[in-house]
């Protein structure tokens, strides 16, 4: 039986009363918790992954270099929740933020610092891992910017709920949602670690609406790394918008304040349907090589497609959604593959969980209309869909989002 937000929080202590009887009981431990809270902060090891710094002008996590796993959830806020429940909850989630991408337990007591008859600070599966990369992505949905919280004012311009588009057979159940959380690493126990102990903050504030798992990233934000592929076998993400392209995050993906937009899709493939088309077919369905990934008018991958001719097919995905046929515009990808068992005809529940940033929602929205002749769509179908505006980057010493509520 699922609890509603609500009655976790009639049932339940707050994550700041928690701390008082913490605090209180931290008499009783001596020097057990400071000994055991000291070796639960400190399990990022030596020649561990590289960490990413939650504070910053943007938030980690969108030009940061794609890791191979990913944990993605959306929660909805309490129906009783006020804005000072919404700030606390932002401060919370900020502050175990900033510790675990830094391979520290989500708080200073942590999994085994703290009093032995109370609930553990952290969950612990992580102990002993490294921070693996870890980036947590904050972004506030559509229902956030509404009389609860005092914030309709704040609504930034194109923040609603998508349109609908051909080929969506969307769930409810996986889509929209008041808050999301993107967290990525390259270990996936450490990114689920990490969005297990937001839940867990959460309690009594916001419940978890939907989440999912991705493995396999299928795009690229460094050129340092090789361009990967989706279920489909074809490389995916050779054209995206890299770290180091400062004018191109500027123009498509930055919003003035450095904050972003974040869209997700949950595409469905036909995978088993995809498997027995002929390979001349599939290379002319997506408009580049499947074996290099180079574009059908000739050259290696990175070549410029030519849509002078008919080398490419007018239904081809890649001339539907190149920038050069869409007046410019162009999208940062960061999806991931997933696979979630098999269906009841006993195939696979399979395909890409699609992420893109950009300065404004009507980016995403353009190119998807261009897409409603993709000849792709005849193996995929969209059913999972959201939309978040992406504060910018905390200062360290404050929370994701604080500028809201200046």
């Amino acid at each position: 039986m699922t609890t509603s937000a609500d009655e976790q929080a009639a049932g339940g202590l707050s994550r700041r009363g928690l701390f008082g009887l913490v605090g209180a009981a931290g008499l009783a431990v001596g020097v057990r918790g400071g000994v055991l809270g000291t070796l639960a902060a400190t399990r990022a090891t030596a020649g561990s992954a590289p960490t990413h710094d939650f504070f910053g002008a943007h938030q980690a996590g969108i030009t940061t270099p794609v890791q191979d796993h990913l944990h993605f959830a959306s929660f909805d806020m309490a129906r009783s929740s006020t804005r000072d429940d919404l700030i606390e909850l932002l401060q919370d989630w900020s502050y175990a933020a900033s510790r675990m991408t830094q391979g520290l337990d989500a708080s200073a007591s942590g999994a085994v610092g703290g009093p032995p008859e109370a609930p553990p600070d952290d969950t612990g599966e992580a102990l002993g891992l490294p921070a693996s990369s870890l980036t947590i992505t904050f972004g506030l949905g559509p229902g956030i910017f509404d009389e609860r919280f005092g914030l309709r004012s704040r609504l930034p311009a194109g923040l609603e709920r998508l349109p609908a588009f051909l080929g969506d057979d969307l769930d409810p159940k996986k889509s929209d949602g008041d808050l999301c959380i993107q967290a990525c690493a390259d270990d996936p126990q450490v990114a689920v670690h990490a969005i297990r102990n937001l839940t867990r903050i959460a309690f009594g504030r916001a419940v978890l609406r939907w989440s999912q798992l991705g493995f396999g990233r299928t795009s690229r934000t460094s050129a340092r790394q090789q361009t990967p592929r989706n279920l489909f076998g074809f490389k995916d993400g050779t054209a995206n918008i890299l770290a180091d392209d400062e004018a191109g995050l500027a123009a498509h993906v930055w919003t003035d304040d450095g904050g972003s937009f974040l869209v997700a899709r949950r595409i469905a493939m036909r995978i088993e349907t995809w498997d027995r088309v002929r390979l001349s077919e599939q290379e002319r369905i997506i408009g580049r090589s499947k074996g290099e990934g180079a574009p059908l008018s000739g050259g290696d991958e990175f070549a410029e497609a030519s849509f002078a001719g008919d080398a490419i097919p007018a239904e081809a995905h890649v001339r539907l959604a190149h920038a050069a046929q869409n007046d410019g515009i162009r999208i940062l990808r960061r999806g991931y593959n997933y696979v979630d068992g098999n269906d009841e005809l006993g195939q696979l529940s399979a395909g890409l969980f699609f992420l893109s940033y950009q300065r404004d929602p009507a980016q995403f929205i353009a190119l998807q209309r261009a897409l409603s002749r993709d000849a792709m769509n005849e193996y995929i179908r969209h059913t999972g869909s959201g939309i978040w505006m992406i504060p910018p980057g905390a200062e360290e010493g404050s929370f994701v989002g604080a500028g809201l509520f200046a």
